[in-house]
């Protein structure tokens, strides 16, 4: 076991789900760990670790003006990198739970070598790397002083609404800057309590957006790009935003912000696709209760502004574990549809009309909950008997005919199988299709839709093709990933595709790149998808009859 996964384990109690989550770990892709809290799982990013990754060599030519002043990069194999550049000022005491502020400008030049600090998530001590003051971005680019203008890809880390970070060794944009001739932008933002507590009604209008802070830090990133990328060598009229799990339901949430609009051309969404966001009411309901754990009475709303974030953090975990999501698929701690900041559920009853104009692609994994329920022995011998449990207990309702149908599709399959291509479907296999639907509707842009299918040989090859298993192939770092796939050079072939695959839909809103078969766009009719594996290939409709009737469970029909 890797010394970050052991402190994983040993800090256990200290992530925001508390002393009675239970460990999960999903491998290698991330060094992500999930933990079970109230039925659902919830997804933590233990990032710290790897805060201090090897810098290049700084040089004459990595300093660069911005609008706040002159920063200081490196540069290393032919990307020029800067880390922990803030675009937004510290979110602490009166700014907490308040819109974001710009940075204050500075004279003489600032390093931005060493990533900088990541939004509070941690109970038992708050790190170091941990602060209130984390509205920082990162930038890889191949040139900077060449007159080149490249596509821009903005990455939005996974972890929910609740955890992650940029830094992750998975999210280094370098491979993907270097190999494709794209800047990639990697960010940091507020999250959990800090990010999504409403208190518009409660408080008053001077907090009507605080539930969407978080993401509204988002667009303050977006602006910042919008007003200074090209002196990075990219096109600020020519920006991507993408991003995984928690980082696709951001980039669904963005493509429905007014703030948003204009600032991105193009949107991809991996596993992260949603509908719907908690309502006023809904994030009323979770500031009542924590109130109420912190001891606070009603009109001492405001104190909670002065409260120590490891206080803030522990009473919300508390709060959590008594207030189960009412969304499919979501947890608690998003963003709240508030009616000014995000002004409608998204996706729901149709397409965000903000962003029809803008292009989507969109997936998933094809086996994604064992990203959250990682086999063991005892989970796959389960019975028939066990699986009709579970699938009653997941979908909320007798499971016969879905059992039935899935048993249909896949004749070859185990319970446990079984269980996994439902739990899959119910939301994250249907949805991206969902949303591609509504998009195509609209016919003013394009959506294209993959499964990606290539199975991971970690834990025995029992995880198929998990929750987050995509993210080295997108940004090609499959030489990071663990020994038993970095030996393999089927992922090394396969990552090359996939990255050009994503920066030629970011360059032209078209993902066909010459050596993967055609990729036609999404329609009702025929529902072209892309299969990515070592052969990949397109096939229209897949898993047609279990799309059906997961699609009437889901009340989509």
């Amino acid at each position: 076991m890797e010394p970050s996964m052991r402190n994983l384990r040993r800090n256990s109690a200290s992530v925001l789900t508390g002393k009675d989550a239970k460990l999960h770990p999903s491998g290698s892709f991330g060094r992500r760990v999930f933990f079970r809290q109230a039925g659902a799982a919830i997804l933590i990013t233990q990032a710290f670790p790897f805060l201090a990754l090897t810098r290049g060599a700084v040089t004459a030519d990595s300093i660069v003006e911005t609008t706040y002043g002159k920063i200081r990069g490196s540069a290393s194999d032919g990307v020029h990198t800067f880390k922990g550049v803030h675009y937004g000022g510290t979110t602490e005491g009166k700014n907490r739970f308040m819109p974001p502020v710009k940075p204050a400008a500075w004279v003489g030049v600032k390093d931005a070598l060493d990533f900088g600090p990541v939004a509070p998530q941690t109970l038992a001590r708050t790190s170091s790397a941990e602060s209130e003051d984390c509205l920082v971005l990162n930038i890889f680019t191949p040139s900077l002083k060449n007159g080149t203008k490249r596509p821009v890809m903005v990455w939005l880390h996974g972890g929910g609404f609740a955890t992650g970070a940029a830094s992750l060794p998975s999210y280094d944009g370098t491979n993907l800057a270097l190999s494709n001739d794209v800047v990639v932008v990697t960010i940091n933002h507020r999250l959990n309590v800090f990010g999504f507590t409403f208190l518009g009604q409660t408080a008053g209008s001077d907090f009507a957006t605080s539930g969407a802070v978080g993401v509204l830090d988002i667009v303050a990133a977006l602006e910042w790009v919008r007003d200074n990328i090209s002196h990075f060598g990219g096109d600020p009229a020519l920006v991507t935003i993408f991003g995984q799990s928690g980082g696709g339901r951001k980039v669904s949430t963005l493509m429905a912000m007014p703030g948003a609009q204009g600032l991105f051309t193009r949107a991809i969404i991996e596993s992260g696709a949603l509908l719907c966001l908690p309502t006023r009411d809904d994030g009323t309901e979770l500031t009542e209760l924590l109130m109420t754990e912190l001891g606070l009475k009603r009109d001492q709303i405001r104190e909670l502004q002065n409260v120590p974030v490891t206080r803030l953090l522990a009473a919300n975990a508390e709060v959590i574990k008594k207030i189960p999501s009412k969304i499919i698929g979501s947890m608690p701690n998003s963003p709240v549809v508030d009616g000014t900041a995000i002004p409608h559920n998204p996706w729901d009853p149709v397409a965000p009309s903000l962003s029809a104009s803008v292009p989507l692609l969109v997936g998933w994994t094809r086996t994604e909950e064992t990203g959250f329920d990682a086999p063991t022995p005892e989970s796959r011998a389960m019975d028939e008997a066990g699986l009709r449990v579970r699938s009653e207990k997941r979908l909320g309702m007798d499971p016969t005919e879905v059992i039935a149908t899935y048993r249909k599709t896949h004749p070859s399959a185990t319970p446990w199988e079984l269980y996994i291509f439902i739990t899959t479907d119910h939301p994250r296999g249907i949805y991206p299709r969902e949303l591609a639907k509504r998009k195509v509707a609209q016919g003013a842009a394009p959506a294209y839709v993959y499964r990606f299918d290539w199975e991971t040989p970690e834990n025995g090859g029992h995880m198929h093709s998990p929750h987050s298993v995509e993210i080295r192939f997108v940004f090609n770092n499959i030489a990071a990933a663990s020994p038993s796939i970095a030996k393999m050079p089927e992922a090394y072939t396969l990552a090359k595709k996939v990255s050009a695959s994503w920066v030629a839909f970011a360059r032209t809103g078209d993902p066909n790149i010459p050596d993967l078969p055609n990729w036609p766009e999404y329609s009702v009719k025929s529902r072209d998808t892309m299969l990515f594996n070592n052969s990949s290939m397109v096939e229209q409709d897949p898993d047609r009859e279990t799309r059906l009737v997961m699609e009437k469970v889901l009340k989509l029909t």
